[in-house]
């Protein structure tokens, strides 16, 4: 072989061509991108899927553990109605019905008690 450029051959080249030793910046700087984007992505993904989680530990336990089994529901069916409903469930909080109406029972045993 010999070290001499065939005449028709353009003696520069663009920095993004391959080089003869096979290298290619332009694909390696691809491939680091890329993958960069792929793991930014995914994390968002996992962040936003774990909203209604982190919403509702302000709210009671049985609520959180709920919401946590609507969250995985729509992780693992790709079913995004899950997913909206562990949502709404987080940001509303439910009426405590409980409480009045044990106050109501307190109260009317009360009356009870007195009359005898």
């Amino acid at each position: 072989m010999s070290d001499t450029m065939h005449p028709l051959a353009p003696h520069h080249l663009p920095h993004y061509f391959a080089t003869a030793d096979g290298s290619d910046y332009l694909f390696t700087v691809m491939v680091f991108f890329l993958l960069g984007v792929i793991l930014l992505v995914g994390v968002a993904y996992f962040t936003l899927h774990a909203l209604p989680e982190q919403m509702a530990h302000k709210g009671n336990a049985t609520q959180l553990q709920l919401i946590s089994i609507l969250a995985m529901l729509a992780l693992f069916t790709h079913n995004n109605i899950f997913w909206v409903a562990a949502l709404v469930l987080a940001a509303f909080r439910p009426p405590d019905i409980v409480t009045p109406l044990s106050s109501i029972a307190q109260s009317l045993q009360a009356m009870v008690s007195k009359e005898k």
